[in-house]
């Protein structure tokens, strides 16, 4: 056999090997069009283009072209892939809340300033900051803060001016509401119930200097002591939540599992009642709370949201 008809030989069971593969991936490509959803449509034209070019390449290439797709096979199936446990991280899907509605207020307020700031757009920049003042003020402290630091100094004095008259109010309101809490009977909660979200709306925003924000922390948290010693029942687990995070910024981690060892034991079936242990130990990383605290969660009915499941998922 000469030569030359080997080479022929070759070339026609190259051509053959690039057909059938061809054709086994449309009809592949076919039934998996039938099988899919309508959205994943963009993922099946990607498929039926790889099986396209990889016939070019088999047909272009003669044995070194499937010899190349064969072993990267090979290698895929012995050495590269892996069964991904995710025992620990998956759950029912009917237990997991996948709809956030959007802050629409929030986010009309920070993004536009930030990007004002960002351009040096003086006109847009104070035209939003006058825009941000006729709102509620109290919720826009954070994006009141960020023009503090704008090169334009009409901005910056006026924000300064405005989040220091509206940050004078709150300690003032903070210090009365505190001091008629001394005063009230035992049996009196109104000024609690008052001050959790006053000084929690505020608090989360991080708009006071480290120090001071520490100290309005302990204020809070000393009220939530107030009211859980007075009326425990009246502790909702909003309010255990809030008291958890504030003290998560401020990295007081030993009174935090305090609170939330007692948010666990009033509120079981609460989700907040386990996501502050989990964002806790996912802080510490404390790896052997962290995925106790989980099991708990996996053997409950709490239904999961989003970011519960990406923290689990980061951490696992």
């Amino acid at each position: 056999m000469t030569r030359e008809l080997i080479f022929v030989l070759i070339l026609l069971c190259n051509t053959l090997a690039a057909i059938l593969y061809l054709v086994f991936g449309l009809l592949h490509y076919a039934k998996q069009k039938k099988q899919e959803a309508d959205a994943q449509e963009a993922f099946q034209k990607d498929g039926k283009l790889a099986y396209l070019i990889k016939f070019s390449v088999m047909l272009f290439c003669p044995v070194v072209g499937p010899l190349f797709f064969f072993v990267g096979h090979l290698l895929f199936l012995f050495v590269f892939r892996q069964d991904v446990d995710l025992e620990d991280v998956i759950f029912s899907k009917e237990r997991v809340k996948t709809h956030d509605r959007a802050d629409e207020e929030r986010e009309r307020n920070i993004a536009p300033l930030e990007e004002a700031i960002a351009v040096s757009d003086k006109a847009s920049l104070r035209n939003l900051m006058l825009n941000i003042i006729r709102g509620d003020i109290q919720n826009s402290l954070a994006s009141i803060s960020l023009a503090l630091n704008s090169p334009d100094s009409e901005t910056s004095h006026y924000a300064a001016s405005v989040l220091q008259d509206e940050l004078n109010n709150f300690r003032a309101s903070v210090q009365k509401m505190i001091n008629q809490i001394e005063t009230e009977e035992e049996d009196e909660t109104e000024c609690e119930h008052f001050l959790f979200p006053y000084m929690n709306n505020v608090l989360e925003q991080k708009v006071f200097t480290e120090m001071e924000q520490k100290n309005m922390v302990e204020l809070f948290v000393s009220t939530g002591e107030t009211l859980y010693r007075k009326a425990a029942h009246q502790m909702t687990s909003e309010y255990y939540n809030w008291i958890c995070m504030r003290l998560l910024d401020i990295r007081d981690f030993e009174r935090m599992e305090v609170w939330c060892t007692r948010a666990a034991a009033q509120y079981p079936d609460e989700l907040s009642s386990y996501t502050c242990k989990l964002k806790l130990y996912f802080t510490t990383q404390d790896k052997e709370k962290f995925f106790a605290a989980m099991d708990e969660l996996k053997q409950s009915s709490v239904i999961i949201d989003r970011e519960t499941l990406e923290l689990i998922r980061t951490f696992g």
